[in-house]
């Protein structure tokens, strides 16, 4: 692994209007790493992951990516820098084909990867070669899911962005997403920092993890470490572990 953090977040402070979100968050992602970030509800774990891709903006602290200081960069140019975004809520474009929604992803690559690229997301995910024609908006939404990763790695990432892949999706299809993302890891060396209300899974494949409660990280340690922890367990696993 890397001395230098692929990601770093140093005392982040970030608010909406007049309510503050992010309370001092300081954290790294290092290269080839899966870290990830759980918390309950509104604690503030997706503002964390648009405060890195620039929107909202952190009020104070500072961000660097790969040597480079990120804090006030406008989104669009953080999102050529290497980073792609997988985010909550999906936000595929629902009346184009899968193929159409991939080949947005591509938008930022050298088209000389592109079939290339496609076989590899059709790999990953079968189910979407077979619906390669259908439009976003009638795919189920495990389906919806592997096709907003799909376009996601489309962009060729360093760091991958995950907000919540297994909102809302059966337990089946949480796993298949979750060993997607851990093959990426294994086999590609894909950095991934991964924001999740599902404790169990995120932990079970984090290296690392951090506790968020209110705009402030209240733990961290490897992904075993938490799993083992009596409060991460009362607070975030019981019932939860599938």
């Amino acid at each position: 692994m890397s001395k230098q953090p692929l990601l770093q977040i140093e005392n982040v402070e970030t608010f909406y209007g007049k309510i503050q979100a992010l309370r001092g968050i300081t954290m790294d992602v290092h290269e080839g790493e899966i870290v990830t970030l759980i918390g309950a509800n509104g604690a503030g774990k997706s503002t964390l992951m648009m405060t890195v891709c620039g929107n909202p903006r952190a009020a104070s602290g500072r961000i660097v990516y790969d040597g480079t200081d990120i804090t006030n960069m406008p989104t669009h140019e953080i999102m050529r820098m290497d980073i792609a975004q997988s985010p909550e809520g999906r936000r595929i474009f629902p009346r184009m084909t899968v193929y159409e929604n991939l080949l947005m992803g591509a938008a930022v690559t050298d088209p000389q990867y592109l079939e290339e690229d496609f076989e590899k997301v059709f790999d990953l995910f079968p189910r979407l070669k077979d619906r390669r024609d259908q439009r976003g908006g009638t795919l189920s939404g495990g389906e919806q899911q592997m096709l907003a990763i799909g376009r996601a790695l489309m962009a060729r990432p360093k760091l991958l962005l995950l907000d919540e892949p297994s909102l809302g999706l059966a337990p089946l299809v949480v796993k298949q997403i979750f060993e997607v993302i851990k093959e990426l890891n294994q086999r590609e060396g894909l950095t991934v920092f991964l924001v999740e209300q599902n404790a169990y899974h995120a932990l079970k494949l984090a290296d690392r993890g951090h506790v968020i409660v209110n705009g402030v990280i209240t733990m961290s340690g490897t992904g075993k470490e938490l799993l083992a922890r009596e409060e991460v367990r009362a607070a975030y696993l019981e019932g939860g572990a599938h």
